[in-house]
């Protein structure tokens, strides 16, 4: 088994909001924090894997929108996986994929969702070609199920 040596994280102040984050994994549940549960932003830190730090361009990245974490099932759903955080580097246009974290804002998440609806054409696009699945209005339930913990919510939102 190969063993990866990343540096320590460092608790944070977000980039774009200004908020202090802690990277401590009581808190958000996640080993390798990156992006604000405050506003959602990251950083462009990371270059071949997640944790790596190995990133030149330290950009911020913008959250555009949700996907579902792909399972190596052989016979699995392609939506049975975890909710990520799909985010788009300001800087340089890279694209990746974050777990979400339990202390997220789960307005903002939902919020993200909404607007990545109103994703112009290219953008969905380029996101397939690159592997990553956009969640769309037709998995409207599914996300508010995994953020609010109950598909009554989407009925009393929309209802």
């Amino acid at each position: 088994m190969k063993s990866r040596f990343y540096p320590n994280q460092q608790d944070f102040t977000c980039k774009y909001c200004g908020n202090w984050v802690s990277v401590n994994p009581s808190f958000s549940g996640v080993s390798n924090r990156n992006h604000c549960p405050y506003c959602l932003w990251s950083r462009h830190v990371d270059l071949l894997a997640a944790g790596d730090r190995l990133s030149a361009c330290k950009g911020k990245m913008r959250p555009i929108g949700l996907t579902i974490k792909q399972q190596r099932k052989k016979y699995g759903s392609v939506l049975q996986g975890e909710l990520m955080l799909i985010h788009h580097c300001t800087e340089c246009g890279a694209v990746s994929i974050n777990r979400l974290a339990a202390d997220d804002d789960a307005e903002r998440l939902l919020s993200v969702y909404e607007h990545s609806l109103q994703l112009n054409e290219e953008i969905p696009r380029k996101l397939s070609e690159s592997g990553i699945f956009l969640l769309e209005e037709e998995h409207r339930n599914l996300v508010y199920q995994r953020v609010e913990g109950s598909a009554a919510m989407v009925f009393e939102a929309f209802g």
